[in-house]
């Protein structure tokens, strides 16, 4: 068997053969996931509330090539803008291979005076969005797919949903807002959600033709517009706790991704992968050592 196999790199990491949706596509790690799809062949498509900001991504990701970027407007805060993302995919294209459910928010509030309106906006996109998009584009997602090849699924959740420690944590705050306690019960929430979709994916009458993947892609600190503030003021204590010394690179993420949705991973299913340089492993309590291994 081993000896009729393909095992290139050009094989196994293949690309110019998929259709990707990312959603939350226009910036941050939606943005690196986007551009790596593109650097390698494939054709993606980015859907986020605002324009400006996916025409501008899709300018900059078309001009790197040689894949091809589209951007579609959609507000993910309820079934119906899901249900219109939807619609929308299906009239552009009759099959997708990859969807990256990326959308997320947070919301800051005390503890003791959370308004339901927020918690309703961070359930709402956080985990609801999640389902609606897997189930909506299950047909696109199984069309043309085989056990050796099946198409994922890959939903973007955050360390906060399995990690309580803020590290920057002080008297005048730190990176996680106040009613940062909500944000991360939805991730858990999304990560129990992300299972029962993988048990109803993964079974045999559907000849394991999707496969659904939790990244809790499960990011650890990536620069992006959501962890900035909290970068810029607290980047000197996240290195001193952080094991790899640094933050994450778009080409962490974007290989990470990339890895996810090639046929090198095609036996994969069902797992939470956390990519954080190593934060969960030791709570953020070791100080970083000089030497590496």
């Amino acid at each position: 068997m081993t000896s009729t196999a393909d095992l290139r790199v050009s094989s196994l990491f293949d690309f110019r053969n998929h259709v990707v949706l990312v959603t939350g596509g226009a910036t941050g790690l939606g943005e690196m996931a986007a551009q790596g799809f593109v650097q390698n062949g494939a054709k993606v498509f980015i859907a986020s509330r605002k324009e400006s900001e996916l025409k501008k991504t899709t300018d900059r990701i078309n001009a790197i090539g040689p894949g091809k970027c589209e951007y579609i407007v959609a507000d993910l805060k309820d079934k119906a803008g899901c249900d219109g993302l939807v619609k929308e995919i299906k009239k552009r294209t009759d099959r997708l291979t990859v969807l990256v459910n990326n959308t997320g928010v947070t919301w800051g509030a005390p503890y003791d005076d959370f308004p339901e309106s927020g918690w309703d906006k961070l359930m709402a996109l956080n985990v609801k969005s999640i389902f609606y998009m897997t189930v909506g584009l299950h047909d696109l997602l199984l069309k043309g797919t085989n056990a050796d090849m099946p198409s994922r699924v890959i939903n973007i959740a955050s360390m906060a949903g399995i990690q309580t420690t803020d590290v920057t944590a002080s008297g005048d705050g730190g990176l996680s807002a106040p009613g940062h306690g909500t944000y991360s019960c939805t991730f858990d929430s999304g990560l129990s959600d992300a299972t029962i979709l993988t048990s109803s994916l993964d079974g045999p009458s559907k000849a394991a033709c999707i496969h659904l993947t939790k990244i809790q892609a499960s990011k650890g600190v990536f620069p992006s517009r959501m962890t900035n503030f909290g970068i810029q003021k607290y980047m000197d204590t996240l290195l001193e706790r952080q094991p790899t010394g640094r933050v994450g690179k778009p080409s962490d993420f974007a290989g990470l991704v990339l890895f996810l949705s090639s046929a090198a991973s095609a036996h994969m299913t069902g797992n939470v992968i956390e990519i954080d340089g190593g934060s969960n492993l030791t709570g953020w309590r070791a100080k970083r050592r000089d030497t590496k291994i």
